[in-house]
């Protein structure tokens, strides 16, 4: 049993150990590169362009060359400052990034837990003050309450709170009114108060690069997940364009950002939190912190507001790349790419064997054209082609399911030429578009009756005629335009004009003008 317990804690340990996080703090250069990672990365300045960060990094390694710390313990690393990114970068603690168009270097989670860790432990005697005992009851009493399912006994402890508060407020009033004044607060207190925000502030920019990279890992899982998929593509676009929506629930890291996000995220909320930081460095307790601790209590809120955005921006990113390559998602292209390349390593194995060294390889230059032979340009019918049969007139059989919709077509010609032709040699019309039946009144009817009044013979006088149109929903509209008289009946044909010959046709008289609209009209 001890022997299994053993193996079982050394596993652990090993596994532990794998972490980037105790491999940098474990390595040769460790105190190099925990030095030179906190001066490059401040809580100020998360992201550094990747020629900035070689450029002073550079200038890191000649000073400490300089100062003689090449030549005590671990000494400095060798290589370029281009080398030491790139191995860190293979390592784990470095993150590169495109930010703006421009390639910038990130901590990674692990790197910033590990400058945390080393911080902690070089920043003097960690204490089990009152603000940390009080930290951790407060956490148990909250927990308590929240597990609590006894109405009753939850009424009891939330009458108890009410009854405490009733007294302090009691005591205080009594105070003003007597004009004592409160007892000043204990500095010690106050001091371990602040230490221990510090502490726990010192831990959420670990916790957030941790969101971010969970985010990107499931983005990683999903694309390449998405490019094996075989199945519809119907179904992986609605499954995986639902993962890019909700990626912020996809991982554990992300759901437990969310819950905090609720009480972080507004921004009244973080100016609030600077406000009453700025407040608590303005109390005379403050002076009695170091010049570090009041510069680290007065970048707290601006790093809960960084890695606040640093999340966002990665679930952002997240949803962009996992949209974006859904969209593009083609199974039957990439499984030719993939045989394509499979093709292409298989050959060059193949090539490799049979190769000897120093050996050419011929270019290519130029691709095979595709055979496609001939393809068929007639279609082969013996029978001669017709002319198809003419459209029979189905007006009586026609069904409609709520109206006849045929009351909003177009002018109804026959109907229009037989009301004409009993009108007489001349006629007006405005006239005989108001003494038309209802169904001919419309404003299409209107201009058919203009049209054949144009066919007949027409006259247009300087006076203005005004015509009441009705649509079939009974909506009314009138119409002005200029006098017309015209002939029930079109005239004989006139004999050709050999000098008319190339003039333009005469121009069509111009469509009625809607006059302003009827009282009755919608």
């Amino acid at each position: 049993m001890t022997a299994t317990r053993a193996a079982g804690a050394y596993r652990r340990a090993l596994a532990a150990f794998t972490n980037p996080t105790l491999d940098l703090l474990h390595g040769r250069h460790a105190p190099f590169v925990v030095a030179v990672l906190s001066l490059v990365f401040t809580a100020d300045r998360p992201a550094v362009a990747i020629p900035d960060a070689h450029a002073e990094i550079g200038e890191a390694v000649e000073e400490l060359r300089a100062a003689g710390y090449a030549e005590e313990g671990r000494g400095l690393p060798s290589g370029t400052p281009r080398e030491l990114c790139r191995s860190w970068v293979r390592l784990g603690w470095l993150v590169p990034q495109i930010v703006d168009g421009a390639e910038v270097y990130r901590l990674s989670a692990q790197a910033v837990g590990a400058l945390e860790i080393a911080g902690r432990a070089g920043g003097g005697r960690s204490r089990v003050s009152r603000s940390r005992v009080r930290t951790l009851l407060d956490s148990v009493e909250q927990l308590v309450q929240h597990a609590e399912t006894d109405p009753a006994e939850r009424l009891a402890r939330l009458h108890g709170e009410r009854a405490a508060l009733d007294a302090e407020i009691a005591r205080l009033e009594a105070a003003e009114r007597e004009g004592r004044a409160m007892d000043p607060p204990d500095e010690e207190q106050l001091i371990e108060g602040a230490e221990h925000v510090l502490h726990l502030s010192r831990e959420l920019p670990a916790d957030f690069s941790r969101v971010a990279e969970s985010i990107n890992a499931m983005q990683r899982d999903v694309v390449a997940e998405l490019r094996r998929d075989v199945r519809p593509a119907g179904e992986v676009l609605r499954e995986y364009l639902q993962r890019g929506q909700h990626v912020m629930q996809a991982t554990p890291e992300g759901r437990a950002f969310s819950g905090a996000l609720a009480l972080i995220g507004d921004p009244e909320h973080i100016d609030r939190l600077t406000e009453q930081l700025r407040a608590l460095l303005g109390q005379p307790f403050a002076r009695l912190l170091g010049a570090q601790q009041r510069d680290d209590l007065d970048a707290v809120a601006r790093r809960v507001e960084q890695g606040v955005q640093e999340v966002l921006t990665a679930q952002r990113g997240a949803s962009h790349v996992i949209t974006a390559q859904v969209r593009t998602h083609d199974p039957a292209r990439d499984r030719e790419v993939d045989e394509l390349l499979r093709s292409v390593m298989s050959g060059l194995q193949g090539w490799m064997r049979s190769s000897r060294p120093g050996e050419e390889v011929a270019p290519v230059r130029g691709f095979p054209s595709a055979g496609i032979g001939h393809l068929r340009q007639t279609v082969s019918e013996l029978r001669p082609p017709r002319t198809p049969a003419p459209l029979a007139d189905g007006a009586a059989e026609a069904e409609f399911a709520d109206a006849d919709t045929r009351a909003w077509g177009g002018p109804r010609y026959a109907e229009l030429e037989a009301y004409v032709a009993g009108l007489g040699d001349r006629f007006d019309l405005a006239e005989a578009f108001a003494g038309a039946d209802a169904s001919t009144r419309r404003p299409v009817d209107l201009l058919g009756l203009l049209e054949i009044a144009h066919r007949n013979g027409m006259t247009e006088g300087e006076e203005v005629s005004v015509a009441r149109a009705v649509r079939p929903d009974g909506t009314r509209r009138e119409f002005a335009f200029a006098a017309v008289t015209a002939s029930a009946d079109p005239g004989p044909d006139p004999a050709p004009d050999p000098d008319a010959a190339s003039a333009p046709d005469a121009a069509p008289a111009p469509a009625p003008a809607p006059a302003d609209k009827d009282p009755d009209d919608d």
